[in-house]
C-alpha cells in the first residue's frame, strides 16, 4: 500500500537564546513567543518526531509512517540502510543574534561517543540583514595549539573566516568545519539526523538566570579540521524550470528549482523520497490528474519514494530546494 499524496508535517518550534520573530512573521509559524530560533520541518530526532498535519494520515508520526510504508516511503535502498530511522533533519533557522561558534563530529566519532549519526549539513540563505554574516572555517591553515591559544585569549575570531552573505548564498558544512550563523541571517538547513553539537564559544552570553550555556571544548579538539579552504561558498548558475545542483554528498543531494509556469517531474529513476522546501514564492504540486497541494514560502513537503510523476506549477518565479538521497 502506497501513500498517494504529498505529506506535510507540523513544525516543531525551538525557543533559542538567539532566536527572533521572523519564522512567525514571514513564515506564519504559530507561537506566542518572540524567541523562535528554529522550525524543525521534518525530524526523526528522539523526542522530536514529526507529526503529519494534512490528509488522511493527519496525526500520524513520521516513525509510524516508516514502520508502515518502509521502502515505499523512503526508497528501498535507504530503508535497508536506515530501517525505521529517517536519515535527514530539515529546518528553517532565524538568527536574531549570532549562534554559538560550534563544530559537529563525523559518523565515527558520533557513533563512538554518542551512539548517533554525525552531522554534515548545508545552508541556503533566504534573507540577510545588511551586516548579516556567517563564520565558516579558518581564514588560514591553523593547528590545535594555535586554536587553543586563541580560544583561551578570547581571540578566536582572529583566525576564523567571516563572510558577509546575501539571499541565495549556499554553504556546505562538512563535519569538522567550525562554523556559526551570524545575527540577522534567515536560512534553510538540511542535515543528517543528529542533534550532536560541540559548542566552543558562546559570546560569553548568560540566560535569564545568569547561567552560561555548556561548552564542549575538549570534545571539539579532535573534531575540528584546522585546514583552511580557498573558497567556502558554493557557486551555481540558476536555470529556469530546471534542477540546479547545489550540494551532492554521501548524505543528501540538494538542487534549486526556479519554477515559472510548469515543471513536469519524473522521479522514476530515483529510489528515494524527495523533500521540497519553498524558499521563495508559491508552488502548486499537481498529481493524480486533479489533486493539488500548495506550498508557500516557509513550508516543506515530503514526496514518498513511490510517488513518481507530478507537476510543479507557479505563476511567478518561485524557488524550491529539492532534497533527496542518491549516493547510498
Amino acid at each position: 500500500m502506497n501513500i498517494n499524496y504529498p505529506i506535510k508535517f507540523e513544525p516543531i518550534l525551538k525557543h533559542k537564546i538567539w532566536g527572533g520573530e521572523k519564522l512567525k512573521a514571514l513564515f506564519n509559524k504559530k507561537s506566542t513567543r518572540n524567541d523562535i530560533g528554529e522550525s524543525w520541518e521534518i525530524s526523526d530526532v528522539n523526542n522530536n518526531v514529526s507529526i503529519v498535519n494534512n490528509g488522511v494520515l493527519k496525526g500520524t508520526s513520521l516513525k509510524t509512517l516508516l514502520e508502515t510504508y518502509k521502502g515505499d516511503l523512503v526508497g528501498e535502498k535507504i530503508y535497508k540502510v536506515f530501517g525505521n530511522d529517517f536519515p535527514l533533519l530539515i529546518k528553517f533557522i532565524d538568527a536574531k543574534e549570532a549562534l554559538s561558534i560550534q563544530v559537529h563530529p563525523n559518523d565515527e566519532l558520533a557513533k563512538t561517543r554518542h551512539s548517533s549519526f554525525g552531522k554534515t549539513e548545508m545552508w541556503y540563505v533566504m534573507q540577510a540583514e545588511e551586516e548579516g554574516n556567517l563564520i565558516v572555517g579558518f581564514n588560514k591553515n591553523s593547528s590545535k595549539e594555535e586554536y587553543v591559544n586563541n580560544l583561551e585569549e578570547k581571540k578566536l575570531l582572529d583566525i576564523l573566516n567571516v563572510e558577509k552573505v546575501k539571499k541565495g548564498d549556499v554553504y556546505f558544512i562538512p563535519t569538522g568545519r567550525i562554523h556559526a550563523i551570524g545575527a540577522g541571517v534567515l536560512l534553510a538547513e538540511i542535515q543528517q539526523t543528529s542533534d550532536i553539537t560541540y559548542r566552543v564559544y558562546d559570546w560569553d552570553r548568560v540566560d535569564d538566570e545568569g547561567n552560561e550555556r555548556e561548552l564542549h571544548t575538549e570534545l571539539a579538539l579532535d573534531t575540528i579540521d584546522y585546514a583552511a579552504q580557498e573558497k567556502y561558498d558554493t557557486a551555481y548558475e540558476k536555470e529556469l524550470n530546471k534542477a540546479t545542483k547545489l550540494v551532492d554528498c554521501n548524505y543528501f543531494t540538494t538542487n534549486l528549482i526556479v519554477v515559472d509556469g510548469e515543471v513536469v517531474m519524473d522521479n522514476s529513476t530515483k529510489d528515494s523520497f524527495v523533500i521540497y522546501m519553498c524558499v521563495e514564492g508559491e508552488v502548486t504540486i499537481e498529481y493524480d490528474k486533479s489533486n493539488k497541494e500548495k506550498l508557500v514560502k516557509g513550508e516543506t513537503v515530503l514526496m514518498p519514494a513511490s510517488f513518481k510523476n507530478y507537476r510543479l506549477k507557479s505563476s511567478e518565479k518561485s524557488k524550491l530546494l529539492e532534497v533527496y538521497i542518491k549516493n547510498i
